[in-house]
């Protein structure tokens, strides 16, 4: 038996195909691969079952489950549906604001240096001393999840607040900070820890903790080593390590200006 096959059945392919990747990826990073290996497995065995095989009995009770296991997923997934949805939607906002404010961007540059240069000094004078720091700065996606697991400060950026926070014998040292909006909104802040197999063993608590940050955001993660002092960032699941202080000003002047 013969099909048509034209441009549009093409087109609907590439779609699904790319659907199925990028929910692959998703599900890659938040460790549920083999949930979405166990799913795609299910849905191709109904898909045998009750259009090729026409069984109709078998095809109803796993109809039924499907309709039923939609709602399961959603409930299952909602945080990273929710990431999904907001990411698609502030990549166009951003779009449109960068057509908006395009004149204004100097002043805003101006600005934004004023925030980035004391993040940029205190982390120097704590890689001196050997003091460990995790700051994770928000960009498009918000954090306000992250926020409620510490103490709110809600305090202008500050390079000896900023160090204060993180002295050994201060409370909140062991947490991590987040900066929103150009002020220190939280400190002693629990972030969720990556289980990548591919970062350095050498790299501890605070490194992999910045790793499992930068791959459910689109933050920026600044950690500085107690052990080394070195200075690291972590961007989009990548890490940068033994940053000077010019190569990290560089570097947040590029991700957030």
């Amino acid at each position: 038996m013969f099909f048509e096959f034209g441009i549009k059945d093409v087109i609907d392919i590439f779609l699904v195909a790319m659907m199925l990747y990028y929910i692959y990826r998703l599900m890659k990073e938040s460790s549920s691969l083999n949930v979405f290996i166990g799913i795609l497995v299910f849905v191709v065995f109904w898909l045998f079952v009750s259009q090729v095989l026409e069984m109709r009995l078998l095809g109803s009770i796993m109809d039924k489950l499907v309709s039923v296991g939609v709602i399961g997923l959603i409930v299952l997934f909602q945080e990273d549906i929710r990431k999904f949805l907001y990411n698609l939607g502030a990549h166009q906002r951003m779009r449109m604001l960068m057509k908006i404010f395009s004149t204004g961007k100097q002043e805003k540059t101006e600005h934004d240096k004023e925030t980035i240069v004391p993040i940029v000094l205190a982390c120097m004078n704590m890689s001196k001393r050997k003091v460990g720091a995790l700051i994770v700065i928000e960009r498009n996606s918000p954090l306000d999840e992250i926020v409620k697991t510490g103490d709110i400060i809600d305090a202008n950026i500050n390079q000896r607040l900023i160090e204060n926070i993180f002295f050994k014998n201060s409370p909140l040292h062991d947490g991590a900070m987040i900066i929103s909006h150009k002020r220190i909104k939280a400190a002693g802040c629990i972030l969720p820890v990556s289980h990548d197999m591919d970062i350095p063993k050498e790299l501890g608590l605070r490194h992999r903790a910045a790793m499992g940050m930068s791959q459910d955001g689109d933050c920026v993660v600044i950690v500085v080593s107690e052990e080394t002092g070195a200075i690291s960032t972590a961007i989009k699941g990548q890490f940068q390590l033994r940053l000077s202080a010019e190569k990290l000003e560089s570097i947040l002047t590029q991700e957030l200006i």
